[in-house]
């Protein structure tokens, strides 16, 4: 009995956001679509990534808003996490949009196939399905969407029980009363955050000279550190992690400081040293599919260099991001059916779910100095912000970037409430061209946050309103 065989004219290896989003693309523009996961679809970001951790960062938000009912007038007698609900809650959520996901592949009548694939040339795919002789799909264009798997440094103890990753952190059975969290980065702290609002005294270890390194204008990290501290989280810089031993029911963490050896005691360790392309075991190397280091090579078209092959997503490196993923999915689902885009990753956000929250976009002021621009900065603080007052979330501040000469907007930088929503106008701004002129001449509805962007943009002219300036 021969195997099963399926005929394309894209079929696309790997279902999360770039490859699921690449597939629904394709099909929008007459493509016949072959879709190939070895897991549910979504991807890391639907399944083990940016969903659930948001489900918990909202739930965890509300938890801290619970517990300081008193400040709004209101009497909330008792605030506590109901751990199965949540974990509960979280599934569902999860479920339901992996669900709308298969529904609309389903719709646009693109074919489905779970299992585990191998390129065993430039137009055909070999899928092991656990039926003998696998699965094959032939193609006339492929897209290869693997994503990214975590990634795991070598460090002594890191193998230790007790010591998890972003993953297992999502599960929770038991609040830690003491947890170390190792990477500042962005997974880093969104975890921190969540579980010092369930009652854990965080330690956060970050090898780089500041959190969030790359993620954000380095004023904004430096801001975010500060109020982290303040509120009792222990974040340290600097902090290159040696080894982890277990001593009894302890799991001691050694990390060097300034030359300095320091142990910090815990009962849990999670891992957030970040993630690498998944580019093995898929037969890339026998075809000889040109790599950059760990990730596949691509053009501006994200052409790989093989004939009628594209790549996207975690898998090409760079920005790690969801969104940035499928943007990739549209551009190589266009190019792969007769179009000629190239990505611009000029307004590509990076929003950040801590507590208070973070998002950028475009040059960071480092940068754009670096380039040779000449700049002006302003900054507005959200204390002077009507809604933020109301919110009950005054700390944090918009940070905008601008070219000296023309006040064009280079950058966004945001701390404080709802910053990955307003970050929207920012991107906006940055793939516009937009100058603080723009900004400021758009009217902003009262009493909003989006009121602290357009003060901000009034201040690179020195003419902000609610704040006293110089």
């Amino acid at each position: 009995m021969s195997a099963p065989h399926n005929k394309a004219d894209v079929a696309v290896l790997g279902g999360g956001p770039g490859g699921y989003v690449a597939a629904l693309a394709a099909a929008q523009r007459g493509a016949r679509v072959v879709l190939v996961e070895k897991e549910r679809v979504g991807g890391t970001c639907l399944n083990v990534g940016c969903i659930p951790t948001k489900v918990l960062t909202l739930a965890t938000e509300l938890l801290v808003r619970a517990k300081r009912a008193g400040d709004f007038g209101l009497a909330i007698p008792q605030a506590a996490a109901d751990l199965p609900a949540l974990m509960a809650y979280k599934r569902k959520t999860v479920d339901q949009l992996v669900g709308g996901v298969e529904q609309l592949l389903k719709a646009r009548k693109i074919t489905l196939i779970k299992g585990a694939a191998q390129m065993i040339g430039p137009d055909a795919l070999l899928v092991e399905d656990g039926k003998e002789g696998g699965h094959e799909i032939s193609a006339q264009q492929i897209i290869l969407a693997p994503g990214s798997v975590t990634a795991t440094p070598p460090i002594p103890g890191s193998d230790l029980p007790g010591v998890v990753t972003s993953t297992k952190a999502l599960e929770i059975e038991t609040v830690p009363a003491r947890l170390v969290v190792v990477g500042g980065g962005v997974i880093g702290l969104e975890f921190a955050c969540i579980y010092e609002a369930l009652g854990s005294q965080v330690a956060v270890l970050e090898m780089t000279p500041t959190i969030l390194p790359g993620a954000t204008d380095e004023a904004i990290a430096k801001r975010l550190h500060l109020l982290l501290r303040r509120r009792g989280m222990d974040v340290r810089t600097g902090a290159v992690v040696q080894r982890i031993e277990r001593i009894g029911e302890t799991l001691r963490v050694f990390a060097e400081t300034a030359g300095a050896e320091t142990a910090t005691d815990c009962e849990r360790v999670l891992m957030t040293t970040g993630r690498w392309p998944n580019t093995q075991g898929m037969g890339f190397e026998k075809l000889h599919l040109r790599m950059n280091g760990r990730a596949i090579a691509v053009d501006e078209h994200l052409a790989t260099n093989l004939p009628n092959v594209w790549a996207v997503g975690d898998a090409i490196g760079g920005w790690m991001l969801a969104h940035k993923a499928m943007v990739d999915g549209r551009v190589a689902a266009e190019n792969a059916t007769g179009g000629q885009r190239q990505v611009d990753y000029r307004s590509v956000p990076n929003v950040i779910f801590t507590r208070p929250e973070v998002a950028s976009v475009g040059l960071t002021e480092a940068q754009a100095r670096a380039a040779g621009a000449e700049v002006k900065v302003s900054q507005f603080p959200f204390s002077a912000n009507p809604r933020a007052r109301i919110l009950g979330d005054p700390d944090g501040v918009v940070r905008l970037i601008a070219e000296a000469g023309s006040s064009r907007i280079l950058g966004v930088h945001l701390l404080g409430p709802h910053a990955p929503d307003l970050i929207a106008e920012g991107a906006l701004a940055v793939q516009l061209g937009a100058t603080a002129e723009d900004l400021a001449w758009t009217t902003h509805a009262h009493p909003t946050l989006p009121e602290a962007m357009l003060e901000a943009a009034l201040g690179l002219s020195g003419h902000a309103l609610h704040i006293q300036t110089r």
